[in-house]
This record gives C-alpha cells, structure tokens and sequence, in this order.
C-alpha cells in the first residue's frame, strides 16, 4: 500500500484544492403552465404587444418558406415549437426574429428528416418575392454569413429545448376524430385542419396535449359553421382522450383570442367576420362561468411575499379574473425552463456555462436522485458545546471598586462646578 500525503509540510497545513464544480442540470419539459411561460417573458423584459408582434412574424415566417420549399406539416410544427421555446430563453434584443425563425426551421428540419442546407432556406426566403428571372442560387455568396449565423444559432435553439426531440403533430390525430365522430371531412375536418395550423400561432401546443388540441379545433370548427356538436357534447369523450374539459376550454379561448385581436395574421381568421368570434367566445365564457372553469388549468396563483407578509399592494395595476398580475413587471421568477445546478439552485440565461457545464436529461426522476446525492457533500454541520468557565471573584470585586471610585470622582467634579 503506497503511503499517503502528509497532511502537514513545514509545520503549515495543507488547504485542500475545492473540487469540481457539481455542474448544472437542465431537465427538459415536453409541456409547459401558462405561469411558467409569462415568468420567461417578465424574465427576458418583453413587453406583451411586441411579444405578439415578434411572435406572428416569426411564425408566419417559416409558414412561407415551409410551403416554398414544399416541406411537410410536421417540420412546421416542430419548427414553430422551437421557435417559441427560443424565444422564451433568450430576448428579443439579441437576435433579430428572422435569424431565429431560419435557425428553428433549419433545425427541425434535421429532426424531421426533411434535410435542407441552411443557404437553401434562406435562398428560398429571398426568392419568394422575386421573378424567376431574379431568383439567386443557393451557392451564391450573398447567403454566405447569415448562413454562419443560422448555423450558431442551432446550437441555442437545441438547448433551449433542452435537446428533447419529442415531438408532437396534432393534425393526424384530428382527421381520425373527424371520421371517427362523423364530421364532414371537407367542411368540419378542413377548417380544423386549418385551425390546428393556426393554433401554432399561440403558446396552446407548449401547453397541452395532442389529443386536446385536436379536440378543441374541431369544436370550434363546428361552432363556426353551426354544425351540431354530437358526441363532443358528452364528458366521457375527455377522459377517453385523456385531457378534461377545461383543458379544451383554455384552448378554445386561446384559439378565439387569437382570431380576435389578430384576424389577419390566420389562416381562418380572415375568411369569417370577427363578430362570428365574439359570439362564440361570449358563449363559451358563459360556461365557463356557470362550470367554475379557470381560464388557465393548474394555475398557480401564490403571490410573492414581502418581509414575512403578503404583497396585497397594486398600485394601480391591473389583476386577471385568476389573480394573475397582466402588466409587465420585472419582479418575477428566472425563467422557468433555466438550469437548475445539482444543489437545487437556478442559474441566470446567457451565464449558464460560466460557472460550471450544463447537462441535459429527459428524466426528472433521475435529476431529482442526483440532487439529493450531490447534496450531501455541501452540507454545512455545526456542533454547539456548552462550557461552564468559573469566575474569579476576587476580579470582580475589584472591578466593582474601581466603578464607585469612577463614579465618586464624578460626583466630585459635579459639585466643583455648581
């Protein structure tokens, strides 16, 4: 056995190295709660009319290059998903939205296996408004930086997502429940099919489940066109599906929010007047009021505390009917789809590899039993001793004699000057 290293060299201890870093563990989220998404918002400080604005063109954006390069519904999809993920990591004053739409579509067509080279994208967005007598190739140089630029940005887009390929395509499973409750494929099941294309639109496939975006899109589909409902009225179609009602419902409500206040930006939008909308939206408000429905399911309206006590303090801002605050605040949580380092804390976005490496998993379980393992090495314990220590008492007299002398001298000089 090879002796070990003396713990004491010149009479002085040796101070140990620290060691590595416990790194950072990012769990990925195949679904998101709308208080997660709005904390990444107040995170990155985007004001909610620039976020829709950015939002809508971004996703229109890879809308008509997708249909240029004749790419197929499900890279658009995924394309659209990581394009709203990025967003919520990252602020809008450090890309421009078109780079970051260019880098989700280039990256989810490598998922997707429908491969296109990063110039082939961006040439088929700049010839979309040109004559074919004006179209560029590919290889032109013109495409040679932002090409590099798409090509670095891929990198943040997989992190932000935390490399979760898991992907999801409701339009599938909506024509099967169009045959399956015996709707009319070429009314009711091509103006949902449309509508699940525009529900890409919103933060809904972040939030729910295929089977619920389905579901929501055909009802809605047949309010529009005032065709019966059937079997959609009955309740135990959700637990079949495995969503709820309420689920559906915020979707719903999603869905004619959007073709509410951004008719033109749809694909249904424009094709029915925007009173159409409201009516339905008047309607399905009234059930959710007489059902107890929240607007947002499993929201979680805690508020922050200040000093031990409640902030119950608005000062003027406006408050949601589910106690969610609507302005744009700053005091909020990092966001949510951040880091979060082996010891449970949460690093801040854009310094996530400063400290230590980030890793990425797809099981919670897992990252959940390596906190705890990891944890047990920084624990802090402390010891408390009680000492009994005895008191001389002759000290103490002495102490108390110098005090009255201190203070007969005082007195003294009282006197003196009265």
């Amino acid at each position: 056995m090879a002796p070990s290293m003396p713990l004491v060299h010149n009479d002085e201890a040796v101070i140990p190295r620290p060691g590595p870093h416990p790194s950072f563990i990012q769990v990925a989220k195949p679904y998101m709660f709308e208080q997660e998404i709005e904390g990444c918002m107040r995170a990155t400080g985007v004001n909610e009319a620039k976020e829709d604005t950015l939002r809508l063109q971004g996703v229109a954006w890879i809308d008509s290059v997708r249909k240029t390069l004749q790419l197929p519904v499900r890279t658009f999809n995924t394309a659209v998903v990581y394009y709203h993920k990025f967003r919520l990591v990252h602020a809008d004053n450090e890309y421009s939205f078109v780079d970051a739409a260019a880098a989700a579509l280039f990256t989810a067509c490598k998922i997707e296996d429908t491969l296109k080279k990063s110039k082939e994208i961006l040439c088929g967005a700049y010839n979309m408004k040109l004559s074919p007598a004006e179209r560029l190739s590919p290889d032109d140089p013109l495409f040679e930086n932002p090409s590099k630029l798409i090509i670095g940005l891929e990198r943040l887009m997989l992190e932000a997502s935390s490399f979760d390929y898991r992907n999801r395509y409701p339009q599938k499973l909506l024509l099967k429940l169009v045959k399956l409750y015996g709707f009319d494929k070429e009314t009711v099941g091509k103006m949902a099919y449309n509508m699940s294309l525009d529900l890409y639109r919103t933060f809904a496939p972040l939030k729910q489940s295929t089977s619920t975006l389905a579901l929501a899109c055909i009802e809605l589909s047949a309010r529009i066109l005032d065709v019966p409902l059937g079997k959609l009225e009955d309740a135990e179609i959700y637990g079949n599906w495995s969503t709820s009602r309420e689920q559906v419902m915020e979707t719903l409500l999603d869905l004619l929010e959007l073709y509410t206040h951004h008719r033109g930006s749809t694909v249904v939008g424009p094709e029915y007047s925007i009173e159409t909308f409201i009516t339905i939206r008047i309607t399905l408000n009234q059930e959710s009021a007489s059902h107890h429905y929240p607007r947002f399911t499993e929201w979680n309206s805690h508020k922050p505390e200040t000093n031990g006590a409640e902030a119950d303090v608005r000062n003027g801002t406006k408050e949601s009917r589910d106690g969610r605050d609507t302005t744009n605040s700053q005091h909020g949580s990092p966001p949510a789809m951040g880091p979060v380092s082996a010891l449970g804390t949460r690093g801040r976005v854009g310094e996530r590899s400063r400290d230590g490496t980030v890793r990425f998993m797809l099981d919670a379980e897992r990252a959940r039993e390596e906190q705890v393992q990891v944890a047990e090495y920084f624990k802090v314990e402390e010891e408390e001793y009680e000492v009994e220590v005895e008191i001389d008492r002759g000290r103490g007299r002495e102490r108390e004699r110098e005090r009255d002398r201190d203070r007969d001298r005082d007195n003294g000089r009282e006197r003196r000057r009265i």
